[in-house]
């Protein structure tokens, strides 16, 4: 039987590996930063110790982006990974250009016990095997449709959990991971394109929602995750990873755009993700955090609601109290 081959199911423009090629080898006319000032230096870093987050918060959750896409998230007496990436290259070759910017804030070693680890897609830089490798072949592995095979061929793993859009499966009692629409596309070869599905991660628990975009083009979906699922106490957002627009505008959002998921999705807060850890695109590494504080800016959006933050830096998140 045919495989299932996965689509966005809304229109958008779209790119083909030979636009690629044509990126790669300067075909295309070049675009230029909207911010020429901006550098190529790597966000801040600060350590994070196994002592920080040795133990779950008693109320809500602790939050850590340990750069790109890659968090830690602990609460109600679980610590999750989503789209952990400990390895100094996101491809499957040393390739320099590919090389980590920034290093992880903290070591595998360093992590408490793993009780889940969420993957949106099957991308280099969000499945990364040798971290997961590292992490152990019991780990319970929680990932889009389709990807299940891959990752139990030759009994890498053997707990992996396999969600559609809009499924659910529970972590522990009380605490549920939600996967939500996103638009995007998979590959990890010439030869697998779109054979497994991309996600976001809504996890719900202790009476607050967080949720992680996944990769993802600005979509109708993020109005619907705001509709179903909204208000969301915070959100992980990507706003790098973006230039040139004519290739990357179906897969990765802009500031702008990201700043609209945010409002879009109801969001109260948001980290700021998928920039300064790798250097995959075209515009500066400094440019996306630059025009999303302008954005917010502009919207008059007080900016301490959506942060481009420090690599190891840790965010709170309390329930809402209900007033009296």
């Amino acid at each position: 039987m045919p495989r299932r081959l996965f689509t966005n199911p809304w229109p958008h423009e779209r790119h083909g590996v030979i636009d690629i090629l044509k990126w790669k080898l300067r075909l295309i006319p070049t675009e230029k930063p909207q911010i020429p000032e901006a550098t190529n230096w790597p966000p801040i870093w600060r350590k994070v110790t196994s002592e920080d987050i040795k133990t779950p918060p008693a109320e809500g959750w602790r939050v850590v982006w340990l750069g790109h896409s890659s968090f830690l998230v602990q609460g109600m007496g679980v610590s999750l990974l989503i789209d952990p990436v400990f390895s100094e290259f996101c491809s499957p070759w040393p390739i320099q250009s590919l090389r980590r910017k920034v290093a992880p804030p903290c070591s595998i070693e360093d992590l408490p016990k793993i009780h889940a680890v969420l993957l949106t897609h099957s991308h280099y830089d969000h499945m990364d095997m040798a971290t997961l490798k590292a992490l152990g072949d019991r780990t319970r592995l929680i990932v889009p449709k389709g990807h299940a095979e891959f990752l139990t061929e030759k009994h890498l793993f053997r707990f992996v959990s396999e969600l559609d859009w809009h499924e659910e499966e529970f972590i522990v009692a009380g605490v549920t991971v939600k996967a939500v629409p996103a638009q995007h596309f998979t590959a990890r070869t010439p030869f697998d394109r779109n054979l497994g599905h991309w996600c976001g991660w809504l996890l719900e628990g202790g009476g607050c929602k967080l949720w992680h975009a996944g990769d993802s083009g600005y979509c109708p979906a993020f109005k619907e995750i705001g509709e179903r699922y909204g208000p969301i106490d915070l959100a992980m957002i990507p706003i790098g990873a973006y230039q040139p627009r004519t290739i990357m505008k179906p897969m990765h959002m802009n500031p702008e755009e990201a700043v609209q998921a945010f409002e879009d999705a109801r969001c109260r807060q948001a980290i700021a993700m998928h920039w300064g850890t790798f250097s995959l695109t075209d515009e500066p590494v400094q440019e996306p955090p630059m025009r999303l504080r302008a954005e917010l800016e502009r919207r008059r959006i007080p900016q301490s609601r959506f942060v481009a933050g420090k690599v190891g830096q840790v965010w709170e998140v309390k329930p809402e109290r209900e007033t009296e």
